[in-house]
């Protein structure tokens, strides 16, 4: 979706816009797209505040000052207002996914791409995750979230899309899609995980 790989055919919309177009200026494009990987990708030799402004500085050229100060908003937003000084390994894995979250939110984007973003977290840190990108959805961020968190796309998602292969198999409104699944590969799937 963001092109960090090449599709092999089709094309992709955002905004009207066909981000396969080899004329396209994807780098402006990118900048209007938050994305946040299962990794968390966070840079282990910059503090928090490191890790939420330098992006801020170089891609939209904002003063450190502003920059700092729209860090800050960000880190309060995730829970994480207490951690700016700190430095990724000394944090849980929950928190440096919110880290990464906020770094993306601190670009101001029109949408957010989840990868699979609880995948590398231990149970009883996928909620803190999850409340985080609830309240985005809450607030009307547009997400597309790649995850295997069933309940989350149920209560979460205003539409399901389950893919197989690289092909759209199934999509609709989540509660339907999860509860009366009509392809066999999604009835098969739903059955291994719910």
């Amino acid at each position: 979706m963001n092109l960090l790989e090449e599709p092999s055919g089709g094309s992709i919309l955002i905004e009207g816009i066909d981000i396969t177009d080899p004329d396209i200026d994807i780098d402006r494009v990118r900048t209007r797209i938050g994305m946040v990987f299962q990794s968390f990708n966070l840079f282990p030799h910059m503090s928090v505040l490191g890790n939420l402004t330098v992006a801020q500085r170089r891609v939209l050229k904002r003063s450190k000052a502003d920059a700092d100060k729209v860090a800050q908003k960000m880190l309060a937003r995730v829970g994480l207002s207490d951690k700016a000084d700190a430095y990724p390994g000394h944090l849980s894995g929950g928190q440096q996914q919110r880290v990464a979250i906020a770094r993306a939110l601190c670009m101001n984007p029109d949408m957010m791409l989840f990868d699979e973003p609880t995948s590398a977290l231990d149970p009883e840190l996928v909620g803190e995750v999850l409340q985080v990108m609830r309240t985005l959805a809450d607030e009307g961020m547009t997400m597309l979230v790649v995850t295997h968190e069933m309940g989350f796309a149920r209560e979460v998602s205003s539409r399901l899309i389950f893919m197989d292969g690289g092909v759209i198999v199934e999509e609709g409104d989540p509660r339907e899609v999860l509860a009366h699944p009509q392809h066999p590969r999604t009835q098969d799937f739903l059955a291994r995980v719910l």
